[in-house]
């Protein structure tokens, strides 16, 4: 039988890939999206696209009150999605949130049975976020194994982050290769209702340089004024 892989999907370019990726090594998956306060849903509705063409066996959306706390731009309206580039950790991170849904597929894993799961974390191409780092996967996986009964009874759990060393571009060319159709992906932080992206926010903008980088036609639809 071949084994079970709960992945995290986003909605994104760089969740498609990981799910790509994870179908390709022979898993069964299990896709885990969250509606947790974020500024749009357009990425939700990306999220079952890429499930279902991906060809994961189910796929579930969990609503999590992140947005109850604030703190970032992407659940507070009252924070501005920076729309060019700034020091430090900026103003999109969401607090705990990789956290939380790690913690959460952690939890769906332990009911299917699965020993495997996926996320699409990058530490070269990316914003800066703290929970994005290799030492945080590392340290999670540690405390999986220390928390479940299956760590606990000699089944470890692994938390497989394949694209952390890879640039955007890389990660283009890796989901091409394994069939990802990108024109079906949101990853700009305040998409139109139509999934049309900014095209001036963080993620617009390394997800446009990541096509370039690669040489590669942008499938991207942007709002008029940023085409």
């Amino acid at each position: 039988m071949k084994s079970r892989a709960v992945v995290l999907l986003s909605g994104g370019l760089d969740s498609a890939t990981v799910l790509a990726i994870a179908r390709d090594a022979g898993y069964v998956c299990h896709a885990l999206s969250f509606d947790y306060g974020q500024r749009h849903t357009a990425e939700l509705a990306a999220a079952a696209r890429v499930a279902r063409l991906l060809g994961a066996v189910e796929h579930r959306v969990i609503h999590l009150g992140l947005g109850d706390f604030g703190g970032s731009a992407l659940t507070d309206a009252a924070i501005d999605v920076p729309e060019t580039p700034t020091e430090g950790i900026p103003v999109t991170y969401v607090p705990a949130r990789n956290t939380v849904m790690l913690a959460l597929a952690l939890a769906w894993a332990e009911v299917l049975g699965a020993r495997d799961i996926f996320i699409g974390v990058n530490a070269v191409d990316y914003s800066g976020y703290p929970d994005c780092r290799p030492e945080f996967i590392e340290a999670f996986e540690r405390m999986a194994n220390l928390a479940t009964r299956a760590g606990v009874e000699g089944a470890p759990l692994s938390i497989h982050a394949p694209l952390q060393h890879l640039s955007k571009a890389d990660i283009i060319r890796r989901g091409l290769a394994l069939g990802v159709d990108y024109a079906q992906t949101v990853s700009c932080y305040q998409a139109g209702a139509d999934g049309r992206a900014c095209g001036v926010c963080d993620a617009c903008r390394l997800r446009r340089q990541g096509f370039e980088q690669a040489g590669i036609d942008d499938p991207t639809l942007y709002k008029k004024n940023h085409t």
